[in-house]
C-alpha cells in the first residue's frame, strides 16, 4: 500500500525526521490559504501515485498565494499522464508546502533486498534524479549498507556508509541520524520502501525530507490499522483497485501477454517463460488454490480490462485446484464475456482430462507445457 507524499512525510516527522511545512488540501481556496503562510512562495504537488509527476504538470513553484490558488484549481480534477503511467491518473488533492532553499541534494532509502534476503539501507550523495538511472550510470556512488536479521546495524556502520556515499562534512552527523530514523520508522510501520529523495541540505544548513515515499506491506496492515484507514482504491491503478475488491491477487506489469496462474511460485514461472519466449507478461495474476469456476471467470474478465493485453496464457497445476472447475470457469467467460484475444490454456493434475474435455470444441489453444504455452501465446500475440 503506497502512501501519498503528504502522508509519507507525516509518518517520518514522528520518527523525529525533519519535514518542511505544509498541508494537503482538496480546495483552491484553501491552497491559497496555506500559501499565504509562506508569503505565497510554496510549492503545490499533484497527490497521485505516480513517478513524473513534475513532467506531468503536477508540481509547481508558486510566488503568490492567488498564483497557488489558481494553480490548484486548474489541477483538480485533471488526468495528469507519464511516461511511468501512459494511462494516467486524475488528481484529487494537492500537497501545498513551503519553497525551500536547497544546497545540496542526496538520496537515502531503506527497501527488501529479495536477493540479499535482508533488509538494506542505501545512500547516495547524487540525489534528485532517478535512482535507478544513478545506479546504472555511477554504480559506486550509491552505497548499500545490509541489515542483519538478528543484530540489526551499528552505529560506526552508518558512519562509514555515510562517508563512503561522500556526504558533505555540513551534512554527516545530521545525516547519521537521519538515517537511524528512518531505518526506526521502516520497522515500525511494516514498511517494504522508506525513500527520501531529495534529502535536501539547506543553505542554512539544516537537513529536511524534501520529499518521501512510504510503502506499507499489504499483508501488516491488520496491525498498521492506521494506515489501512488511509487506503484510497481511486488512487491505485484502476485494474490494481478492482482486483483489490474482488479479492484477487493481481498486479500490473504493463505488457501485452495477460497470465493467470494457480500459485505464486507457478506464475512467477510462467512470467519467466513468457519473457524467455520473447514476450511480456502484462500482469502477475494467482488465483489461487482450490479456484472455483466464478472465481476463474472473474480473473479472465480482470485480465481482460486491461486494453494493452493481446492475449492470455492460463498456466494450472491441479493439486487442490481441480482443472475441471478451472474448464468450467473459462467457459463461463467464453459466455460472459467477448473475448477477442488468443487463448492458451494449459492444465495438468486433477482432473485435468475432465478439463481438456470439457473445452473441445471451443478456440481455445491447447499445450501440453508452460513453455510450449509460453512460445504458442508469445508467437500468437506477434503474429
Amino acid at each position: 500500500m503506497k502512501l501519498h507524499e503528504y502522508q509519507a512525510k507525516d509518518v517520518l516527522s514522528r520518527f523525529g525526521i525533519p519535514v518542511p511545512g505544509g498541508r494537503m488540501t482538496t480546495d483552491p481556496a484553501e491552497a491559497g490559504r496555506i500559501a499565504t503562510e509562506f508569503g505565497g512562495k510554496a510549492v503545490v504537488k499533484a497527490q497521485v501515485h505516480m513517478g513524473g509527476r513534475g513532467k506531468a504538470g503536477g508540481i509547481k513553484l508558486t510566488r503568490t498565494a492567488e498564483e497557488a490558488e489558481s494553480f490548484t484549481r486548474e489541477l483538480i480534477g485533471k488526468r495528469l499522464v507519464s511516461v511511468q503511467n501512459p494511462a494516467g491518473m486524475v488528481v484529487e488533492k494537492v500537497l501545498v508546502a513551503e519553497q525551500l532553499d536547497i544546497a545540496k541534494e542526496y538520496y537515502v532509502a531503506v527497501t527488501l533486498d529479495r536477493a540479499a534476503q535482508k533488509d538494506v539501507v542505501m545512500v547516495s550523495a547524487m540525489g534528485g534524479m532517478d535512482i535507478e538511472e544513478v545506479a546504472r550510470e555511477h554504480p559506486d556512488a550509491v552505497v548499500k549498507l545490509y541489515v542483519d536479521p538478528a543484530w540489526g546495524v551499528e552505529d560506526f556502520q552508518i558512519r562509514n556508509a555515510v562517508a563512503k556515499a561522500g556526504i558533505d562534512a555540513p551534512a554527516r552527523r545530521q545525516m547519521q541520524s537521519l538515517l537511524r530514523a528512518l531505518l526506526g520508522a521502516y520497522v515500525r510501520v511494516d514498511a517494504s520502501l522508506v525513500e527520501v529523495n531529495p534529502c535536501a541540505l539547506l543553505a542554512d544548513g539544516r537537513l529536511v525530507a524534501a520529499d518521501a515515499k512510504v510503502t506499507i506491506d499489504d499483508n501488516a496492515l491488520f496491525r498498521q490499522e492506521e494506515f489501512a484507514a488511509w487506503r484510497e482504491q481511486s488512487e491505485d491503478d484502476p485494474i490494481e483497485a478492482e482486483a483489490h475488491r474482488r479479492g484477487i491477487a493481481y498486479v500490473r506489469l504493463g505488457g501485452n501477454v495477460g497470465v493467470i496462474g494457480n500459485g505464486a511460485g507457478l506464475v512467477m514461472c510462467t512470467l519467466d517463460e513468457v519473457a524467455r519466449a520473447g514476450g511480456k507478461a502484462a500482469n502477475f495474476l494467482d488465483v489461487g488454490g482450490g479456484a472455483q469456476a466464478d472465481v476463474v471467470a472473474n480473473c479472465v474478465d480482470l485480465v481482460l480490462m486491461d486494453p494493452n493485453v493481446k492475449g492470455l496464457l492460463i498456466n494450472i497445476f491441479g493439486g487442490i485446484t481441480r482443472c475441471d472447475e478451472v474448464a468450467k470457469g473459462i467457459l463461463t467467460a467464453l459466455d460472459r464475456l467477448n473475448i477477442a484475444v488468443p487463448v492458451v490454456l494449459r492444465l495438468e493434475g486433477t482432473s485435468a482430462e475432465a478439463g481438456r474435455a470439457l473445452l473441445q470444441g471451443t478456440p481455445i489453444h491447447g499445450a501440453e507445457t508452460m513453455q510450449e504455452a509460453a512460445e504458442r501465446i508469445v508467437g500468437l500475440v506477434s503474429a
